[in-house]
């Protein structure tokens, strides 16, 4: 997913994006969501989350 379609994702959620960079978007998504911000932290393997939206580009 590119920068502009997580922008558009989070505004279609009531995030307002801001100025934050596309893994700072989804963390912040995520946590909006209940879950733990874990994007790009290296957690793919172990986090539990095979239906993740991010799972593809965060692996």
């Amino acid at each position: 997913m590119t920068k502009e379609e997580v922008k558009k994702f989070a505004v279609q959620r009531g995030i307002a994006p801001g100025k934050l960079n596309k893994v700072d978007l989804i963390r912040l998504i995520q946590i909006t969501e209940g879950n733990e911000p874990c994007y790009m932290t290296g957690k793919a393997s172990v986090c539990g989350q095979s239906d993740c939206l991010w799972r593809a580009d965060c692996k």
